[in-house]
Order: structure tokens, then C-alpha cells, then sequence
């Protein structure tokens, strides 16, 4: 039977990237005491004031079919928040509403490239990014970031690594898998980059709400750049929602109106009393942010004491998000060989870095979002396998 040539685009870009994740949920099924440190799921729950207003609006029978573009008062909402925060007048011409960051992704991509063009993206990057951009039958161009520079896509880096074809950068600061917060002056150096090669900029602020110090900018709020940026985001980090699978795309308004038939072919409007759930969090001052950013900036803190330096590891801190990044090329593996090995001989499951491109091949993500004590008790297991790599190492060669 004929399968369309996406299927094949697509095949290795699944549960493949997830597989030591999946491997340590079939151990935890098994009754093994497995620590899970691999997806970035807030471990806090959503406020009973969101919870309360999905279903008081579901009782009052917000359960039948919305638009296309989104529900009335949550297009109000997101309108007044991006008007705040950018200084100029945005309406819901400008928006389009989804489930989720990915599903907005992935129709902004399919509404930006097709086949010939090409993505920049900063390398390593969030693990579905590949697949979002491989569905249309667009190309990948990798942007390696350093460690050296913090993991902060620099203006020159972008430069060098544009070639015929490129039609987009793909952004994502706060940083996924790093936790990098770019300065506004640094977007609006990688901005002039954009400027003089007529690229779009999609920019994903998923992680918006959750630095850890640094400032957050974007390029839709920068003078010069806003015709070009098209802005994903939701409540699902934010508002420690994520099964709720509530996002949007903010952008030019004739950008919005083309992508809005694509919009309707694939959903056909959002569910009513998410969205209203939605309206809520987005205008009332709700403390969940605010948790998981002290938690999560002393759980990062956490790791760094407990495994920096240790049998060969190097921690590096992040600026915002869930995650932490570890370095393990010290200990003779790279982060495939490593993640492996700690799940099968130590029952921690991390994800490798290379689920997230080949600059970090020689890294580990670890997450932020289970309770302290099992984080410490993860460290102990990290670190105990570390040094016995290590002292096996020395063995074998002496």
C-alpha cells in the first residue's frame, strides 16, 4: 500500500529520542525503584482556581464546538498580555490558538517551509524540533552552541552557519535542554543576522515564567523585529498544565490569516472550557510560577553541589527551566553510553544528549521536577556510578 513520503520523513523522530525514558518506565512497571529524571512534568499541581474554572465552565455547557482562531475571551486575554508586554496594540488578528506549543509549532512550520527550504537551529535543541521541521520537507541547518558561551547563540555563529534555502530561525530562549536566558541585546544582534537575510523568526517561550534571575526578552516585543516573529507558548510549564494541552501562535496579522484555513483543516478550534480555564490564568496573579522558580532554581543548585567535579562529571548551571545539563565526556562515555548504563546498573533514568543534536552528544539532561529528596538520592546514584566508571577505568589500564 502507497504511504506518503512524511511517514519516512518522520520514522526515526518518535519514541526513538525517548527510549531510555521508556526503558526506565518498563523497569518502574517491573518494581524496580527507579528515580525518573527525563520528562520536564512540574511536579506541582495547577492551582484549584484553574481547576474550579475548567469545570465551572464545562457545567455551564462551554463543551460544544469553538472557531478556528480561539475562543473570545482567551483571544482577549492573550491579546492584553502581549500588548503589555510588548508596548504596542495586539489584537486577536494577531493570534491563533492550539492545543499545546508543539501543535502550534508544527502548524507554523508547515504554514513557513516546504521542500528545498531550510530551518536554523541552535544545536542541541528540544527533541521534537527535528520532526517539526522534517514533516514539511524542510532541511535541518544546525547552529552549534558552546558550553564555553554558556549555550547563548551568538550573532556570528548564526551568520556563518546561513546557506541558500534558509528561510527560518527556530528560537527557544529560556533554553531547552540548557536552560540559556538570551539578553535582549543579544536577540537584537541575532535579529539584525535575520534582517539581512529576510528570515522569519519562531521564537518558543515555553519557558517564559520560570528564570532564575535573568531577565526574559523576546524578539516580538523589539522594535524592527516583530513583522518577522511568530511567538509559541502555552500554560503548560507556566501553570503546571501540560495535560491541558492549551497554546498559541502570536504574529503578523497577515501571517495569522494565512495560517488560519491550515489552523481549521487540522483542529477546527480549541476545546471551550479549556480555553475559559485558560482566559483565567492568563489574567489572575497565581502563585504556581513563582513555586516552581524557587524550587527549581535550588534544585538546579542542588545538583551543582552534589555533582560538579565528581568522577569526571562537570555540572552546568541553568539560567531558567527545568533542567540541568551534565557533561560526562570525563568519564570516558558519552551521554548515550552513560544514560544506559546509569539506568541499567543504578535505576536512574536521564535523558542523553544526544536526543537533542550532535553538539551534545557527550551530555545528559537531567530534570528538575521530582522532590528533593528523591533528587538527592539521584545524585548519590549518579555520583556512585560515576566514580566506579572511573576506578574500573584505572584498573584496566594500570
Amino acid at each position: 500500500m502507497h504511504y506518503a513520503s512524511i511517514t519516512d520523513r518522520l520514522a526515526d523522530l518518535g519514541s526513538e529520542k525517548w527510549e531510555i525514558h521508556l526503558r526506565g518506565r518498563e523497569m518502574r512497571a517491573l518494581g524496580k525503584p527507579l528515580i525518573e529524571l527525563t520528562i520536564g512534568e512540574p511536579d506541582v499541581s495547577p492551582d484549584d482556581r484553574l481547576l474550579d474554572a475548567c469545570s465551572a465552565a464545562m457545567r455551564a455547557g462551554r463543551t460544544r464546538y469553538s472557531n478556528g482562531r480561539g475562543e473570545p475571551t482567551l483571544l482577549a486575554a492573550l491579546a492584553r498580555k502581549y500588548t503589555r508586554r510588548s508596548g504596542r496594540e495586539v489584537t486577536e488578528r494577531n493570534i491563533l490558538c492550539f492545543p499545546g506549543t508543539q501543535t502550534a509549532l508544527f502548524a507554523v512550520m508547515m504554514g513557513l517551509v516546504e521542500k528545498g527550504d531550510k530551518v536554523l537551529m541552535p544545536d542541541p535543541y528540544y527533541a521534537t524540533y527535528e520532526g517539526l521541521v522534517r514533516g514539511p520537507g524542510a532541511e535541518l541547518v544546525p547552529v552549534p552552541l558552546s558550553v564555553a558561551n554558556g549555550f547563548h547563540l551568538r550573532p556570528q555563529d548564526l551568520e556563518a552557519a546561513i546557506v541558500p534555502g534558509c528561510r527560518v530561525l527556530l528560537l527557544n530562549s529560556p533554553h531547552n535542554p540548557s536552560g540559556a536566558v538570551l539578553s535582549r541585546a543579544e536577540i537584537e544582534a541575532i535579529g539584525e543576522v535575520c534582517r539581512r537575510h529576510d528570515l522569519w523568526l519562531v521564537s518558543d517561550e515555553v519557558y517564559e515564567e520560570l528564570t532564575f534571575g535573568a531577565d526574559f526578552a523576546s524578539p516580538f516585543d523589539i522594535e524592527g523585529l516583530a513583522d518577522r516573529t511568530i511567538v509559541v507558548s502555552s500554560i503548560s510549564k507556566s501553570h503546571a498544565a501540560p495535560g491541558f494541552r492549551s497554546g498559541w501562535a502570536v504574529g503578523p496579522e497577515e501571517f495569522c490569516r494565512r495560517l488560519l484555513p491550515l489552523s481549521e483543516s487540522m483542529l477546527f478550534g480549541s476545546q471551550p472550557f479549556i480555553s475559559d480555564m485558560t482566559a483565567y490564568a492568563l489574567t489572575h496573579e497565581l502563585p504556581t510560577a513563582a513555586l516552581m522558580r524557587e524550587q527549581y532554581a535550588a534544585r538546579a543548585g542542588l545538583i551543582v553541589e552534589r555533582l560538579d567535579g565528581v568522577g569526571g562529571l562537570r555540572a552546568l548551571p541553568p539560567e531558567a527551566g527545568m533542567f540541568v545539563l551534565l557533561d560526562v565526556s570525563g568519564t570516558g562515555l558519552d551521554g548515550l553510553g552513560f544514560a544506559s548504563r546509569l539506568l541499567q546498573e543504578r535505576h536512574v533514568s536521564v535523558m542523553p544528549g544526544s536526543s537533542f543534536g550532535e553538539a551534545a552528544k557527550y551530555l545528559v539532561r537531567l530534570s528538575l521536577t521530582v522532590p528533593d529528596e528523591q533528587l538527592a538520592e539521584a545524585c548519590d546514584r549518579i555520583a556512585s556510578f560515576a566514580r566506579g566508571i572511573n576506578t574500573r577505568s584505572e584498573r584496566m589500564a594500570s
